[in-house]
């Protein structure tokens, strides 16, 4: 089987934007593609439906790929996540409980570095603050 998601690294100043899960990862915004949107428009839905956060996409940052077993139906799935770089204007955030978040916060760019669970998210965090640097 294989999935398609969108995600964003969302920055505000010096801090970028995670989600904690009730296990305790920190993540990032991230979620399936539906059928009549692209993955520009995905990666801001899921942004705003997780975190309440609206973002304006700056960059597209690149795309993940990875291979995971789907226990609930026994199936390899093929994953693909598109990641964007994205911008907003302030710090209020919310998690979305009913998806497993239970906290919502702007992390400064060392700290998130260092407490992102998964090394595909922390890759992409990488690429998006070298972005950043040679923006300014």
């Amino acid at each position: 089987m294989n999935e398609v998601s969108s995600g964003g690294i969302v920055f505000f100043s010096n801090s970028i934007l995670l989600l904690k899960k009730y296990n305790g990862d920190w993540v990032l915004p991230k979620g399936r593609v539906e059928n009549d949107e692209t993955i520009e428009e995905a990666a801001l839905r899921e942004v705003y439906e997780e975190s309440g956060v609206r973002g304006e996409i700056v960059s597209y940052i690149g795309k993940a790929q990875y291979t995971f077993r789907n226990l609930r139906h026994n199936e390899e799935v093929n994953k693909t996540v598109h990641w964007f770089l994205m911008k907003t204007n302030n710090t209020n955030c919310q998690p979305q409980r009913e998806e497993g978040f239970i906290d919502a916060s702007f992390v400064h760019m060392d700290k998130a570095l260092k407490i992102v669970k998964y090394e595909d998210e922390l890759k992409v965090i990488q690429k998006g603050l070298e972005y950043l640097k040679n923006m300014r």
